[in-house]
């Protein structure tokens, strides 16, 4: 059985008594009585329809269509724009006293002409055709005055909204403005202010691009152009559709109305209605008179489908107080819900209509459609109003005046066109004003270049709803004519520097993607400005980097390896400046930048990575992050205290650029990296210079020795510069012992007769045990001595997994991980994760518990609480193969791995290793294998041989029909290791010197290990010279130097 749907994306049941209001067509019904000036004739329709009409002023029918801009109801009266531009309010009058107060034309300032009006209990909004707002006394019993809302400056207005004591205004430039009372949060500026007369900023939607507002009794609904809506204020009855009850005084976004496609909202008293560009309505809120139509007086929390109307592409609606109309355009008819009690839905009966059912209006659905036809299929021809408990219908023409919802300013191909073709003064004075306007506000920006075919109504943290090929299309327009690019440009600055640092939805970042287009450009002020976009980036809140790090890495390759490249090429640009003014002592003013920029790369690098590495590594490296180490950092041993002084002082400087930009890996290739670690290393050693640590050790003892030694050490020197002296043998170490004493003694800590770490079979690797085998503090001392290592550039080859390199980096484990470590059990996992039948995982009979030995004993440890009672199901799978692989990395060796770390940051005291990934991590600790024999011939060098001499044919050809393990060991007799170095093959070089011998033949080869030279004397024969090469490299291993 399917689980129940959640009531926020719950379709309502349907029941057969109530389908019939819509579907099915009602028997014919009288129409209303009508005045004798709007009855219908038999040539033509009326323009007007008003219910109740009894309390409708007889002068308004003597209105027609044509003749009116906008008509607007609240309780208590109409106003009417006409055509001209004037406004008349209708008042209801007194009923007791049977007749209607006169008409009265509003006074208003010399040569203005209204657009629309919206009003509330006492006042009346005026919105010019200049996009001036003024406010206008309502009362019958007070002079009338007009009030200029100055407050909102120079701002052109283009919608308004009023609720029963706020109002609501938008602007041309995207700004929401509220005022009036705040009882309820209903200005969704916060809870702080009761009442205002000043317009305040509803600063929570900057950058939201508003397609339109709403206000209801004492709340608002806002519309983005992709289908977003945000809510505020009263939540009494759930006119929120926030799923709770509870008042918000800032705006919220409503989640339940996700991907729905809303193209428009209204609001009633104390419900809510949306509808989506499928036709589909959706309602919530006070359900009390039945205006939720769904056949109950019920509230509902969250949006609800009116199921009565599903599939009937319902292209308009309105709300009055406690009643909804919808319009459907291809029926032709009008349906209404809700409160009947003062006939706002044109009935006798005073009874709530629960369902959607036709208005009785003397119009059948053939008149209707034929009006539709002639007059635009959209709909348009027939207008619906609902306010307070009044509704009205008109019915249109196509050129009738009737005022369609302004927008605010984006960049479409019409402006674009205009703006280049531009050539008078006059005219370029226009364009410039509408630049301006647009690129001075991020809502602007963000509602321009999206995608077509309604893809911006999908905006998610996911998709962006940006076509960002439009964006670089305008951009190479707006190139060819400088004027227009500065001036874009210009703007751009200024909306840069007040980008905010929150935002409600993704539709506010788009920016983000938009921006780093227009600044693609390889000059001063593009750099300039995409500085200023990466001080905006990094403001941002940890949530919506998160979202925008989701969009970026969304995008298309091509515009996200852009984007990297800008950043790159700024970074690149920056750093140079730095190195300079660092060199020469003057003030660092590029540091802030260089780092700001670095941040950037590395968060951009971050994105490809998770998206699987859109683009390749190597363009996000900074090169010029070689001239920081250019110079020699080596301390010279002959230095003075005064010369070493000045050493220690012209290095700080560059040595905390360093460290600062260690933090953004992605800067660094793998060369550089280990390069920055050396200088690291030797800045600790220049900083605190000391005696070498000389670690006395017998051979045949070593392990001991070594251990016993580092617990009588004093913590501090093992810092020191290390150097190894085996008992009994001349040898000074240049690099070469040590090298060779780490090889030998991690062979025999991994050897299973020491009994320390867990060994698996079937990848010949080890981990940490569960319990600690021994000497308590085996694994602090091999975390020293793995520090140690590290700290003087060797290698300790133990066979650990990538996963203990991660753990080392606070990186987490996968199953992945596990896959290496343990092969079968790796596998096993993904069987269960990959399973489709549920029978066959209950045959599994598995559960959260692993089994686990503890000494010569099995035990069963849970994974979570209960573990052995929970069976493993499709549903909890993930859980337990997550918990099974936490417990095999992280829980189970929480005291060993405890133990390593501790001993490492011991050993290793400097912490410029955090800069490697964990696969570079472990190749810097344990060397790489991947051998390349014919590129160690091609790098080798001679030293009093030429490559052409036949001594050094003869070697070559030699030593490439060696066994690949022999090979191997004379790495070892060259090197003292097999492992070769991190950065590859190239940086091993061997250096082949011949030895001045007389009787050459009777010589053996031999090699400096701490320089990589092989001495080779120049034998007579190729034969000779196998003999003797591998007679060297077996006594070699005999005497245990393999």
């Amino acid at each position: 059985m399917p689980k129940k749907m959640p009531r926020d994306c719950q379709t309502p049941r349907h029941h057969s008594k109530r389908k019939r209001g819509l579907l099915l067509p009602l028997p014919p019904l009288p129409p209303p009585p009508l005045p004798p000036s709007a009855a219908p004739s038999s040539s033509s329709l009326p323009s007007l329809f008003f219910f109740p009409t009894q309390r409708c002023h007889p002068s308004l029918f003597k209105k027609c269509a044509q003749e009116i801009r906008q008509i607007h109801c609240k309780q208590d009266s109409f106003a009417v724009v006409e055509k001209n531009g004037s406004v008349i309010i209708f008042d209801q009058g007194d009923e007791h006293q049977g007749h209607p107060r006169k008409p009265r034309y509003v006074n208003l300032r010399k040569n203005t002409r209204v657009d629309c009006v919206d009003t509330e209990a006492t006042h009346m909004l005026i919105l010019s055709s200049e996009g001036k707002l003024s406010e206008h006394s309502v009362s019958t019993t007070t002079k009338s005055e007009i009030r200029l809302l100055e407050d909102l400056g120079n701002k052109p207005i283009v919608q308004i909204a009023c609720g029963d004591h706020h109002s609501m205004a938008l602007s041309k430039g995207g700004e929401l403005f509220t005022w009036g009372k705040n009882s309820h949060g209903q200005l969704g500026v916060g809870s702080q202010i009761t009442f205002t007369k000043m317009p305040q900023l509803v600063k929570d939607l900057q950058g939201i691009p508003v397609a339109q507002i709403a206000a209801g009794g004492a709340h608002c609904l806002v519309l983005s152009l992709s289908g977003a809506v945000y809510s505020w204020g009263k939540n009494s009855f759930g006119q929120l559709g926030l799923g709770h009850t509870k008042d918000v005084a800032f705006p919220e976004y409503i989640t339940a109305l996700e991907h729905k496609k809303t193209v428009f909202v209204s609001c009633g008293g104390e419900h809510s209605a949306i509808l989506s560009k499928d036709g589909l309505v959706c309602t919530f809120g006070a359900g009390g008179h039945g205006q939720l139509g769904h056949n109950s007086t019920r509230n509902e929390l969250t949006p609800r489908l009116v199921a009565e109307l599903f599939g009937a592409q319902v292209s308009q609606i309105a709300c009055g107080r406690w009643h909804t109309l919808v319009y459907v355009s291809s029926l032709g008819k009008i349906y209404g819900f809700g409160s009947r009690e003062e006939g706002q839905l044109g009935n006798g009966d005073k009874s709530s209509q629960l369902i959607p059912l036709p208005l009785k209006l003397p119009l059948n659905e053939e008149n209707g459609r034929k009006h539709n036809q002639e007059n635009g299929t959209s709909g348009n021809g027939i207008k619906i109003i609902a306010g307070g408990n009044q509704s009205i219908v008109l019915f249109l023409k196509e050129k009738d005046p009737y005022i369609n919802l302004n927008g605010i300013a984006v960049v479409n191909n019409e402006k674009l066109d205009k703006w280049i073709s531009c050539s008078e003064a006059q005219q370029w004075e226009h364009v410039k004003k509408n630049i301006r306007l647009i690129f001075s506000s991020v809502a602007c920006v963000n509602g321009s270049f999206l995608e077509k075919r309604d893809k911006h109504f999908g905006t998610s943290h996911k998709i962006s709803g940006v076509d960002v090929s439009e964006v670089l299309l305008f951009y190479e327009k707006i190139k060819k004519k400088p004027r227009v690019f500065q001036q874009v440009i210009k703007e751009t600055e200024k909306l840069l520097k007040s980008l905010p640092s929150s935002s409600l939805s993704p539709e506010a970042l788009r920016v983000y993607l938009i921006m780093p287009v227009l600044l693609r450009g390889q000059d001063d002020q593009s750099n300039q400005l995409l500085g200023l976009l990466a001080e905006a980036i990094l403001r941002l809140q940890h949530k919506d980097l998160q979202v925008l790090e989701s969009l970026w890495s969304n995008l298309e390759t091509p515009f996200f390896k852009d984007l990297v490249n800008l950043y790159q090429r700024l970074c690149r640009i920056n750093l140079s400046h730095l190195t300079i003014q660092a060199k020469t002592f003057k003030e660092l003013t590029y540091e802030p930048r260089v780092e700001m920029t670095s941040r950037v790369l590395q968060i951009l690098y971050q994105v490809n990575c998770k998206a699987g590495f859109k683009v390749q590594e190597n363009n996000f490296y900074v090169p010029e992050m070689k001239e920081i180490w250019q110079q020699d950092w080596c301390i010279d041993a002959f230095l003075n205290e005064e010369e070493f002084g000045r050493l220690v002082a012209s290095k700080s400087t560059e040595m905390m650029i360093l460290q600062k930009l260690t933090k953004y890996p992605c800067i660094f290739d793998m060369k550089d990296k280990i390069k920055a670690y050396r200088v690291a290393c030797q800045w600790v050693h220049l900083s605190r210079p000391t005696h070498p640590f000389v670690l006395h050790v017998r051979r045949e003892h070593l392990v001991n020795d070594t251990l016993q030694t580092l617990r009588i050490r004093v913590p501090t020197m093992y810092g020191e510069p290390l150097k190894v002296k085996f008992h009994g043998e001349p040898g000074i170490d240049g690099g070469g012992l040590s090298r060779e004493f780490f090889r030998i003694i991690t062979k025999e800590l991994c050897e299973p007769k020491a009994q320390i770490f867990r060994r698996f079979e079937h990848s010949s690797l080890i981990w940490f045990p569960s319990q600690v085998p021994g000497h308590q503090d085996i694994f602090y001392l091999i975390g020293i001595l793995s520090g140690m290592a590290l700290f003087n550039f060797h290698k300790v080859p133990f066979p650990f997994p990538l996963a203990l390199y991660k753990k080392m980096l606070d990186t987490p484990p996968t199953l992945e991980d596990l896959r290496e470590l343990s092969p079968t059990e790796g596998s096993n996992l993904q069987k269960v994760l990959d399973e489709e039948y549920d029978d066959i995982l209950e045959e599994m009979m598995l559960d959260f518990t692993v089994m686990k030995k503890e000494g010569k004993s099995i035990v069963t440890v849970e994974l979570k609480e209960n573990g052995a009672n929970i069976p493993i199901t499709k549903h909890n799978r993930k859980e337990y193969v997550d918990a099974y692989v936490n417990y095999t990395f992280n829980e189970s060796v929480k005291k060993p791995f405890k133990d390593f770390m501790d001993g490492f940051l011991r050993g290793c005291p400097a912490n410029g290793w955090r800069i490697f990934l964990s696969t570079e991590l472990q190749a810097v600790f344990c060397g790489h294998t991947k051998y390349d024999w014919q590129l160690l011939e091609k790098n080798a060098n001679y030293i009093n041989y030429e490559k052409t001499d036949q001594t050094i044919k003869n070697f070559w050809a030699v030593f490439h029909e060696l066994p690949e393990e022999t090979k191997k060991n004379f790495l070892v007799f060259l090197t003292g290791t097999n492992r070769i170095p991190a950065e590859g093959m190239e940086y091993l070089i061997l250096n082949i010197e011949k030895l001045q011998k007389e009787d050459a033949d009777e010589y053996y080869p031999m090699a400096n290990t701490c320089s990589h030279i092989l001495g080779l004397p120049n034998y007579s024969s190729e034969e000779i010279l196998r003999e003797k090469f591998l007679t060297a490299l077996e006594n070699y291993e005999k005497f245990g130097l393999s």
